[in-house]
């Protein structure tokens, strides 16, 4: 279809799932959906190639079905967050992790990717978000509010929710340098190696690539540095929890005038 008509790609996009940010070594996605959003059946039908296969291989099941917008709606998701597309939308990139992992691992997103309920997606463009969100400091208190599938932390809105963003001034520009300089280096083993990024960081916790560590650790410090802590709560999850939890404290508390968004 994308090689006939270019204006596909209004509605056959790619499709991100979390084997595609842990395992792909092009940390991108593998599968393609065909997207109508919340478009009326007349406005579908402007793509019918995409709208001959929705009509085969979806509408038989939808006709069963007990829901009456899956029933009469056919051509759209069963369910779908509007919110968080519009969100992203006008946005030159977006962050996502997978949703269920041994590691969260934070990864960019182009614009017209559509990511699947096996990620969970960050509306910021920013290379200070990737980094924070990337950082020790951020995994540790994810994984200690997520929820877990079978013995794999499962990050949910708690586990973003109930984390507070930074209000001190870090070292300007640190955090965005550090982002860069891991992710380029990052992306460039699993491409030469052709791994993805579960085998890359198995293979960094036996020692391999003391670089890309060496950038983590770096990356920790900056993050903590930007909350005023010392260097020593860059590489203790427990101190970091601690003062993370202090954090929400006070700023439930109206002690701190805390607005990391605008």
């Amino acid at each position: 279809m994308l090689s006939k008509e270019p204006n596909y790609r209004d509605v056959v996009k790619p499709f991100l799932v979390g084997d595609d940010i842990t395992s792909s070594p092009t940390l991108s996605p593998r599968r393609w959906i065909i997207d109508f959003a919340e478009m009326p059946l007349e406005e579908a039908e402007q793509w019918p190639d995409a709208l001959r296969i929705v009509r085969e291989r979806v509408k038989p099941a939808r006709d069963a079905h007990r829901k009456r917008r899956e029933r009469d709606e056919w051509w759209k998701f069963s369910r779908t967050v509007r919110n968080l597309f519009d969100a992203v939308k006008p946005l030159p990139r977006f962050i996502a992790c997978p949703a269920t992992a041994k590691r969260f691992y934070m990864i960019w997103c182009e614009p017209n990717w559509v990511p699947s309920n096996a990620t969970s997606v960050f509306a910021f463009d920013g290379d200070d978000a990737l980094g924070i969100l990337t950082s020790r400091i951020h995994s540790a208190w994810a994984t200690a509010q997520s929820t877990t599938l079978e013995t794999r932390p499962r990050y949910t809105v708690a586990s973003f929710a109930t984390f507070p963003w930074p209000i001190s001034v870090a070292p300007s520009g640190l955090i965005e340098s550090l982002t860069r300089e891991l992710i380029a280096r990052r992306s460039e083993i699993c491409l030469e190696r052709q791994i993805g990024l579960t085998k890359l960081y198995n293979e960094v916790d036996d020692g391999a690539y003391r670089d890309l560590g060496e950038l983590h650790d770096a990356l920790d410090e900056a993050v903590a540095a930007a909350y005023g802590w010392p260097t020593s709560a860059a590489h203790d999850p427990q101190e970091s929890n601690r003062l993370l939890l202090e954090l929400n404290r006070a700023i439930a508390a109206g002690e701190i005038d805390y607005r990391p968004f605008g």
